[in-house]
């Protein structure tokens, strides 16, 4: 790693195979903390290249557990997280919204690194048992439409360096890679980022794929739809500047959004949402951004039918049901 790091702090760049080296050298334990911690430095200290992400995609790939979920068309609602905002788990949220209108939603997450609250800790705090067994994921998603998927139990790099990520506490570039690396390779993904490069690297990647892809940046800088201000909407089939009442009837203020001090209250505002007893502006946000996702799959005409369908996955209760029945199912 010192030979890497030298090599680095020269402001050279890797090739996509010196990337794919050093993650899979990662997952193997090869590197102390210190090491860890000065490599993902770096890429806080300048952007990185297309071919270093795919360097570090390839490694996490070649590594991961597969989930065959057989033939379903499933999808998955995550952000890169990193923007800062400290928002409720919208991107969670919207998942069970969309598993209430019957769609499959093969949903990747982890624990908080640069958040209060991340995706694993809201499911954990609200009962879920992390697995990885393909036939007990497999029964959830068939019974509920939806299972989830903790990135640490699928990919033994991010179990490594989970704990340095926490004690840095800001974004890296392991932040990049969850949404590209969810072990069921979905059909379907919305994917949130937290600025117009990260967007248009995404763009480029996703483009090489057989899979349908919505990417979303608001531009005040959230990694969702946040209703905040305008949101930039990249397809399969090309971009668009949307705003809040376009997207979501309304605009709401950021302190509107707030996701609690700590995973214990983020759980709070989760299942009041999915309860029905979320604000008016809450709801909006979560409703935007599951309309956005069931838009993405091509199941509906347009976004508002989208929409409609995820007002009426909240408003008849079916969202909360694939979660209660999730959390019933748990050992």
């Amino acid at each position: 790693m010192k030979k890497i790091l030298q090599y680095l702090f020269e402001y050279k760049t890797l090739s996509r195979e010196q990337a794919k080296d050093v993650l899979i050298n990662i997952s193997k334990g090869l590197y102390n903390e210190s090491e860890l911690a000065s490599f993902m430095t770096v890429f806080l200290m300048r952007s990185i290249t297309i071919d270093e992400l795919l360097g570090f995609r390839d490694a996490l790939l070649e590594l991961c557990i597969r989930i065959d979920l057989g033939q379903l068309e499933t999808i998955d609602i995550v952000g890169t997280g990193g923007d800062g905002k400290n928002t409720f788990n919208i991107s969670t949220l919207s998942c069970f919204i969309v598993a209430g209108t019957g769609r499959k939603v093969a949903k990747h997450g982890n624990y908080g690194a640069s958040s209060i609250s991340g995706a694993s800790n809201v499911m954990e705090q609200i009962g879920y048992k992390f697995k990885n067994d393909r036939e007990l994921l497999k029964k959830e998603i068939d019974e509920t439409n939806i299972c989830f998927l903790h990135a640490p139990l699928f990919h033994p790099a991010l179990k490594t360096v989970g704990p340095i990520r926490k004690n840095l506490g800001v974004r890296t570039f392991f932040n990049m890679l969850g949404p590209m690396v969810n072990p069921a390779f979905p059909k379907f993904q919305l994917v949130g980022v937290y600025n117009l490069e990260m967007a248009r690297i995404y763009n480029y990647l996703l483009q090489q794929t057989t899979g349908t892809f919505t990417i979303i940046h608001g531009l005040d800088g959230y990694d969702e739809i946040s209703l905040t201000n305008d949101t930039k909407v990249i397809t399969n089939s090309g971009e668009r500047i949307m705003t809040p009442f376009q997207l979501g009837k309304r605009m709401v203020e950021p302190s509107d959004i707030y996701g609690g001090a700590n995973a214990e209250e983020s759980a709070r505002v989760f299942l009041k949402i999915l309860k029905r007893e979320g604000s008016w502006a809450q709801n909006a946000v979560v409703l935007a951004n599951a309309g956005m996702a069931l838009n993405c799959t091509g199941a509906y005409r347009n976004y508002e039918d989208a929409y409609a369908a995820a007002v009426d996955s909240l408003e008849s209760g079916k969202a909360f049901d694939s979660l209660m029945k999730l959390i019933e199912m748990q050992p």
